[in-house]
């Protein structure tokens, strides 16, 4: 018995990029700096008592730390549809460096808010359970948040920047000017490690810009894009 050949309608299907990862983006733009002002503007002073400030920031705590898995999910969809863009012009070297980036960001960003919420969850906040939150512990996981978001978190999302930004300048699939940019936000990223935590809104303020470029000149971006997969 012959084996059945696919039609030719079975051999020409293929997946293809949901409409809605163009906007990817800008949500995670949007989850990503509410959440993370939130946990900035929740950080108490120094000599605040730890219980106080948990029973007082817990609320706002706890809402910002459940938007960050969707801000990563989001960031997740943005990655598919950068590397969507590129099409036969992805190349080996730049897409490690891509991922490398782009995963060990999103990586530590989760770490810095398991971290967080173990905090608000120690401390008994909302009845939950007896506080065995000491203010030493407090002390070393804020400086471990701090640390991972301003420093380590940063360089992560400067070198997916600066690859991106490299990418672009090399095929044209975005203007030079968004691509001069991206290097001079990564420039920025790099440099000013560890000076404030607000440093960490200028990466998410990039996605937003990119992805709002490319949903407002959706039309020309995806001609672009058909030019280099061609």
């Amino acid at each position: 018995m012959e084996p059945t050949t696919p039609t030719l309608e079975r051999r020409e299907r293929h997946l293809t990029r949901p409409q809605a990862a163009g906007f990817a983006g800008i949500v995670f733009g949007i989850l990503y700096g509410v959440s993370f002002a939130f946990l900035i503007l929740s950080i108490p002073e120094q000599g605040t008592v730890v219980s106080e400030w948990m029973e007082r920031e817990g609320r706002m705590l706890a809402i910002s730390l459940n938007l960050v898995p969707f801000a990563g999910i989001a960031f997740l969809w943005f990655m598919g549809a950068v590397r969507d863009r590129l099409g036969h012009e992805e190349d080996q070297f730049f897409s490690t460096l891509f991922f490398g980036s782009g995963f060990i960001y999103l990586a530590m960003t989760f770490v810095a808010a398991a971290l967080t919420a173990g905090l608000l969850y120690s401390s008994g906040y909302n009845g939950q359970g007896v506080s065995v939150l000491t203010a030493d512990t407090f002390v070393i996981v804020r400086n471990v948040v701090y640390e991972v978001l301003t420093v380590h978190a940063m360089r992560m999302a400067s070198m997916f920047m600066f690859v991106l930004g490299t990418i672009w300048l090399r095929t044209g699939l975005m203007p030079r000017w968004l691509a001069i940019v991206t290097y001079l936000s990564a420039a920025v990223l790099l440099i000013s490690v560890g000076l404030t935590l607000w440093i960490i809104m200028i990466f998410p303020g990039w996605v937003f810009l990119v992805s709002l470029f490319g949903v407002i000149f959706r039309r020309n971006f995806e001609a672009g894009a058909a030019r280099v997969k061609a």
